[in-house]
């Protein structure tokens, strides 16, 4: 497999699809962006779009609803990454995804980008929808022969550190926090940036052909309590801590909608399971052993933007 000098990515202009496409153009692939052929007044999307095009990206109009335009995008590119949404809160969307299986490329790296869905056998409901679904399309696509590179990135760090890993909060109070169970349990969390700078060095790597790959940066492998810990030195005090129970937890959670429910069952994997940081991984299918050069921002370092 050659280099993947063309690069169609799909949800380019979503919350980790902008950040795939300013990597691939980073990178000096040539990238297209699709997009849907009507946007309505959404002004920031089409700026979004046009701040791309004139980097160099091209705009490709296609839509889930039209086959055919899905097979013409697929067509212009030797890489496909998607990054359409799986978060039930907004649009959860996985499964349309199977419309692009029948396409022809070099490499397909599906919307995944969390947790590992084959290590979540035993997910509780409602939440394992989100990684049942994500092995729906993993099957379809080793059944229908494509080559893939799956991307684990555990946790998004705008969400987990912004709020002190409480879900619910995307900026960290100065005065009090809620520690779920103990809050010992080990959580991994990586910059979005990040998670798009090293999909896009994993594309042209054959040693990622047909694998799974883990954003496990080690700086970043840390319990709630440490999190906090960090903020605090920050602030220069100390928050008031009260103490979430697993019991309680779980009682909360079934008071809300599903969609809640779905992505609070995920917290709980993460926090009150530590599923994230239960098992190791091989140094050939870890990214930051795989890709040294990309310089990984640690959480420290996130953490201080808020201060």
């Amino acid at each position: 497999m050659g280099k993947a000098n063309k690069v169609l990515v799909i949800g380019g202009t979503g919350y980790l699809g902008k950040r795939l496409v300013q990597a691939s153009l980073n990178s000096g692939h040539d990238t297209y962006v699709m997009h849907r052929p009507e946007i309505g007044v959404d002004i920031e999307k089409i700026q979004l779009l046009l701040s791309f095009k004139m980097q160099g990206a091209h705009l490709v109009s296609a839509s889930f609803d039209d086959y055919q335009s899905l097979v013409d995008a697929v067509s212009l590119a030797d890489v496909v990454i998607c990054a359409i949404s799986g978060v039930h809160i907004r649009s959860h969307q996985i499964l349309l995804q199977l419309k692009l299986v029948q396409g022809c490329m070099q490499r397909f790296v599906p919307s995944e980008f969390g947790t590992d869905p084959a290590r979540m056998e035993e997910a509780m409901e409602p939440g394992r929808i989100t990684f049942d679904d994500k092995m729906v399309v993993r099957r379809a696509i080793e059944e229908a022969g494509i080559p893939f590179t799956y991307v684990a990135a555990n946790c998004f760090a705008g969400y987990f550190l912004g709020g002190l890993c409480q879900p619910g909060f995307i900026l960290p109070s100065r005065e009090r926090v809620t520690l779920l169970g103990e809050g010992n349990q080990k959580g991994i969390y990586v910059d979005e940036d990040d998670i798009a700078a090293y999909t896009l060095k994993a594309i042209d790597d054959p040693r990622t052909l047909n694998k799974t790959i883990y954003v496990k940066p080690p700086k970043n492998v840390l319990s709630q309590r440490e999190v906090v810990q960090i903020w605090e030195k920050y602030i220069g005090k100390e928050l008031q801590k009260t103490v979430l129970s697993e019991q309680e937890f779980l009682a909360v959670m079934k008071e809300q909608n599903y969609a809640e429910q779905v992505g609070l069952t995920h917290y709980y994997h993460v926090c009150y399971e530590g599923c994230l940081a239960s098992f190791e991984v091989d140094d050939d299918q870890e990214a930051t052993k795989l890709y040294p050069e990309v310089r990984y921002t640690t959480v420290e370092e996130y953490l201080k933007r808020y201060v």
